[in-house]
């Protein structure tokens, strides 16, 4: 049977796997990933968990279909709440919104810290998000940028630290905390091509808001804080970019 094809937003999610790690996927929809996975010779065990019993029965026939029993195991389970602590070495999280990612991570959070890597793909909520992961002791290793349908993601590989304080041990002041929380630490470094396209495309969105309030009469108190807001946030992004 030919390989499993999937979207470039899944094949960096893949991609950012340690080779050789056993892996669970919360949150496997129709088991895509897993197959992926072990079809590549990126894991040699996962366990594929979904709340919903019809995308898991989905996953378990597509595991089927692709002779796979042996190496991936499909199970029902609300976040890690059917997981048993030590089965994985890495933790897929993805496709699913930022706040409900950061309740599977902290109400199961001896089983997370048992995790060598979490390879994380929020789709909402990013910057709080990350400051979650600062202030919940993990740190960010590795980040990923693309675009696919005009629309862009951001993937993080990150570990449990046991450090929740920004700049503790790197000494850095504040406003770069919070510039990391925002826009990612390895990004900010990385600059890549799609960051850096992400970067001009919100610059020309929050002009384009500063000359609309500009352009309006009668410059009352509230639209003036408004348009100090959005000047804070321009600053902040032609920061990233240099």
């Amino acid at each position: 049977m030919r390989p499993v094809a999937l979207s470039e937003r899944l094949r960096t999610v893949a991609g950012m796997v340690t080779v050789g790690n056993a892996v669970c996927d919360v949150g496997c929809d129709h088991g895509f990933v897993p197959i992926y996975l072990v079809q590549q010779g990126i894991s040699p065990k996962v366990i594929a968990m979904d709340l919903r019993e019809g995308p898991l029965r989905a996953a378990r026939e597509h595991v089927a279909a692709y002779g796979l029993e042996g190496q991936i195991v499909t199970r029902l389970s609300d976040g890690l709440h059917n997981y048993e602590k030590n089965e994985a070495d890495t933790l897929i999280c993805a496709g699913m919104g930022g706040g409900l990612m950061m309740r599977i991570l902290a109400e199961n959070r001896e089983k997370t810290d048992s995790f060598r890597e979490l390879i994380l793909q929020p789709q909402s909520e990013v910057e709080k998000f990350r400051r979650f992961l600062r202030e919940s002791g993990y740190r960010i290793l590795d980040e990923e940028m693309l675009r696919e349908d005009g629309k862009f993601y951001q993937a993080i590989r990150a570990a449990s630290a046991g450090n929740g304080e920004c700049g503790k041990e790197a000494r850095i002041d504040e406003e770069l905390c919070k510039l990391q929380d925002r826009y990612g630490p390895v990004l900010l470094q990385k600059k890549t091509p799609v960051f850096l396209a992400f970067l001009e495309r919100e610059a020309a969105l929050y002009e384009e808001i500063l000359e609309n309030l500009r352009k309006q009469e009668g410059m009352d108190e509230r639209r003036r804080e408004r348009v100090g807001q959005v000047e804070a946030l321009l600053a902040d992004n032609r920061r990233a970019q240099n």
